[in-house]
């Protein structure tokens, strides 16, 4: 039987896709042919996942972005990702270690608020 493998790609509306695009690859080192693009087959350890995550109305967890939705990327190296984010004039909004991953957040240029996850890797 068929069966959905991962996450294909978050799709949003922008005001201009080809700032959005080269903010992305400016500040997030994503590019590729349709856009910005993740290959799992360059992560190692635990087994890579991606999800989909559903809140209630009344959630606070995309604020202080006005958007539905978040996009949530993976990153090898947390602290030093948002050391180089820093460096480029991206404000991090917060960082936790929630004991099963590490988390950051900061808002693009659009607006949309972006969580980076640190997956835990097994002893």
């Amino acid at each position: 039987m068929a069966r959905v493998t991962g996450l294909g790609g978050v799709f949003h509306v922008v005001k201009d896709p080809a700032a959005t695009r080269k903010w992305y690859k400016e500040n997030l080192g994503l590019d590729g042919e349709y856009g910005p693009m993740l290959k799992w087959s360059e992560e190692s350890g635990d087994d890579p996942y991606s999800l989909i995550s559903h809140f209630s109305e009344d959630t606070d967890y995309m604020k202080p972005s006005e958007a539905k939705f978040m996009i949530n990327l993976r990153v090898d190296d947390l602290s030093g990702f948002t050391k180089e984010l820093r460096a480029k004039g991206i404000d991090i909004l917060d960082e936790v270690d929630e004991g099963y991953g590490k988390f950051a957040w900061l808002i693009d240029c659009d607006g949309v608020k972006i969580e980076l996850w640190e997956q835990v890797q097994a002893p």
